[in-house]
């Protein structure tokens, strides 16, 4: 992934975003934390443009969390369908980066996606292609409202 990424704190991760997770992982179980990794994507249209926020959430089991943030924008038009694939597409691009990582390390990670498991809401259309290129990759998955790293975290570095 070409996106530049930070802290929540907006920082610069000092090294390639595969390499700051690797640190992260080694740092935090080294203060003996257990982890899990949820990492979820969620867009904003504004006009002509549609920008995307992919977060990286780390979870400290029973103490509190941080997150790596990616944004990038684009001006190709999506109907919300489309638009909740190339979510989903975002996710798991850097899932699989860093997957890796994940099981070396023995940490549990999901994807979260920003589709409503309710059929009334439009985004629902686009939840059994999401699911199964989710579960298709290997990967746990979770949809609204569990998938708070797509509908929480990444939703507030679109908004």
């Amino acid at each position: 992934m070409s996106a530049i990424w930070r802290t929540f704190s907006g920082e610069p991760l000092k090294a390639p975003v595969k390499k700051s997770v690797e640190d992260a992982i080694v740092r935090e179980t080294a203060r003996g934390y257990k982890l899990k990794v949820c990492i979820g994507t969620d867009s904003q249209v504004r006009g002509a443009e549609t920008e995307f926020a992919t977060v990286i959430v780390f979870l400290r089991e029973k103490h509190g969390g941080f997150m790596f943030i990616a944004n990038d924008k684009t001006r190709q038009r999506f109907t919300i369908k489309e638009r909740m694939l190339v979510e989903v597409a975002k996710s798991i691009e850097i899932a699989y980066e860093l997957c890796d990582l994940f099981n070396r390390y023995d940490v549990d990670m999901e994807v979260h996606a920003d589709i409503n498991t309710n059929p009334q809401f439009k985004s629902n259309e686009a939840l059994r292609e999401a699911m199964g290129y989710i579960l298709g990759m290997g990967f746990a998955f979770k949809a609204k409202p569990e998938a708070f790293a797509s509908s929480s975290c990444a939703n507030k570095m679109v908004n």
